[in-house]
């Protein structure tokens, strides 16, 4: 199969505001998204990540002010630091897009001027009570007492009246509307759907596309005195990501061969942006509109909401620097249901690693390896026919498991996908203590017991495949004691002919199949995969 051949899959994470380094809320994000592409990839899609920063704003020019920087600096820095992180959580992005480029600018000028010449963007007077850290324009009724902002609680409202350009936001809620019942699955999960349809049934107004007395930022085309407002020129930073590097920029070069965006996936707090604004601008500008907006839910620590005031804040450079990327990776995926709130507990966290990747998993691996060492010379068990040999523990189970762990993957069910891999190294624990291969051995049932171990060898690798999107390091080294080639971090489509083809190096696609380990394979040494974690206070900032 070509390159050309391949389904495509596209998917972006937010383009994440450069007021403050990455927070655990925006490593969530990014871990899943980086999940769900590795997923595709393995079923063999081209696939396209996008991530980046969204860099304008009176917000990052008064925070670059405070800090002594210019605006360009603070961001360059900022931006470098999103970097660091997301190579830290093993983050397989294509394109990191940011919206000082200059190859941005040229796109957000054509894509103004094709709103400007439908007749969708006009000057009126803006009038009332604006979040800078939101970037925002706030009905009074959303606002708390003596008008401090919802979300930033620490921020009051200021009072804003000037002369803007605004987009007729109004003139497409009944296309919306009816956009929204021809694509129900548009917007997920249903919460944020229903809040969505809720929002715009109640009337849409149009909202200011600029920004007087605003320095940072791309100027209006038609009115280079106004700033353009940052959302209207950060969502297009989602196209600007789709040019090659060589490629001259152009809303036409932009938008071939990526464009629509299968997945937006994003935090619920940004929700209609992406739900409501987004897609209004798209059709304003004749374009073709993204196929999902999922809006997953906030995070919490130890039950309290987290924030600087509070001093309970989490860390991701610090828990990623002493548990591992696959820990964090694991835990936020597998005990959070994605599209609700969750929660993060130290305690709990130590528990759920320890016992799903040390104990279960790695503990099945270790101890099978250590008899297979033993009873068939550190090799694969010598049985026939590997693809027909599944154990009784698996008979009602095997059929399904890679059809079902897809489905979830599909659905962004990680918990779920993460519970049937589990269930399958539990079963494999338990049919090792039933059949007893020790025993087995002493009574010279040596075709059996090779049955048993390789059985179990076969649900362990299953096992890690399954839960390679998640925990591509762990899945690699499990891969890596039984004897194949394969590595996880890699990214299977930039691998050549010649490698896929390679006896030990087996092909992705496969993998979900019973019976890939070869018997008479040699095996790795045993060693532990996962690493038992001690209980170590995270740093709060």
């Amino acid at each position: 199969m070509t390159l050309d051949q391949k389904p495509r899959f596209s998917i972006t994470t937010p383009l994440y505001y450069v007021n403050a380094l990455p927070h655990i809320g925006s490593a969530y994000t990014t871990i899943a998204a980086d999940a769900i592409a590795r997923y595709y990839r393995l079923q063999g899609h081209d696939v396209l990540l996008i991530t980046g920063t969204d860099e304008h704003g009176q917000k990052i020019e008064r925070t670059a002010k405070q800090l002594g920087r210019s605006p360009q600096d603070h961001c360059d820095q900022i931006a470098a630091g999103f970097i660091d992180l997301w190579q830290r959580l093993n983050i397989q992005y294509d394109r990191f897009s940011r919206t000082t480029s200059d190859r941005h600018h040229q796109i957000v000028n054509e894509f103004f001027q094709r709103v400007w010449d439908r007749g969708d963007i006009y000057p009126g007077q803006q009038q009332g009570w604006y979040c800078v850290d939101c970037e925002e324009f706030k009905d009074e009724k959303e606002l708390l007492p003596e008008h401090y902002c919802p979300i930033h609680t620490h921020r009051q409202a200021e009072w804003r009246d000037e002369e803007n350009y605004f987009f007729r936001l109004s003139a497409y809620q009944d296309t919306l509307l009816d956009f929204y019942a021809h694509n129900p699955d548009f917007i997920q999960p249903a919460i944020r759907r229903n809040e969505v349809l809720s929002f715009v049934s109640q009337g849409l107004r149009d909202f200011s596309i600029s920004r007087r007395h605003v320095d940072w930022g791309f100027p209006v085309p038609i009115a280079p005195d106004q700033t353009l407002y940052v959302w209207f020129d950060a969502l297009l930073g989602y196209i600007t990501a789709l040019l090659d590097a060589e490629t001259t920029p152009s809303l036409d070069h932009a938008l071939t061969p990526w464009w629509p965006i299968n997945l937006h996936l994003i935090g619920k707090d940004i929700l209609r942006f992406h739900a409501v604004y987004w897609p209004a601008m798209l059709m304003s500008a004749e374009l073709p509109l993204p196929q999902q907006v999922f809006g997953h839910g906030f995070l919490t620590k130890e039950g309290q909401k987290m924030g600087k005031s509070l001093g309970n804040t989490l860390d991701p450079y610090e828990l990623v620097n002493r548990y591992g990327a696959d820990a964090v990776r694991y835990y936020f995926l597998k005990e959070i249901e994605f599209g609700r709130d969750g929660d993060f507990s130290e305690t709990r966290f130590i528990n759920i690693l320890n016992a799903d990747l040390a104990n279960d998993l790695g503990n099945l691996l270790n101890r099978t390896l250590k008899m297979a060492f033993k009873y068939c010379d550190g090799t694969v068990p010598p049985i026939s026919e590997p693809e027909q040999s599944q154990p009784p523990f698996l008979a009602n189970f095997i059929a399904t498991i890679g059809s079902e762990v897809a489905q979830a993957y599909q659905s962004l069910n990680f918990s779920h996908a993460c519970h049937l891999a589990l269930t399958l190294v539990k079963a494999g624990n338990k049919f090792v203590d039933e059949q007893a291969p020790w025993t087995l051995y002493k009574q010279q049932e040596i075709t059996q017991v090779h049955r048993v171990l390789y059985g179990v060898l076969e649900a362990v690798r299953l096992a890690a495949y399954l839960l390679a999107p998640i925990v591509p390091d762990l899945s690699t080294q499990v891969y890596i004691q039984l004897g194949l080639e394969i590595d996880f971090q890699a990214q299977p489509q930039k691998q050549t002919p010649k490698q896929l083809q390679a006896p030990l190096n087996i092909t992705y696609i496969n993998q979900s199949q019973w019976g890939v380990l070869q018997p008479g394979q040699p095996l790795g040494m045993p060693q532990p995969v996962f690493q038992k974690l001690e209980p170590l206070s995270v740093t709060t900032a």
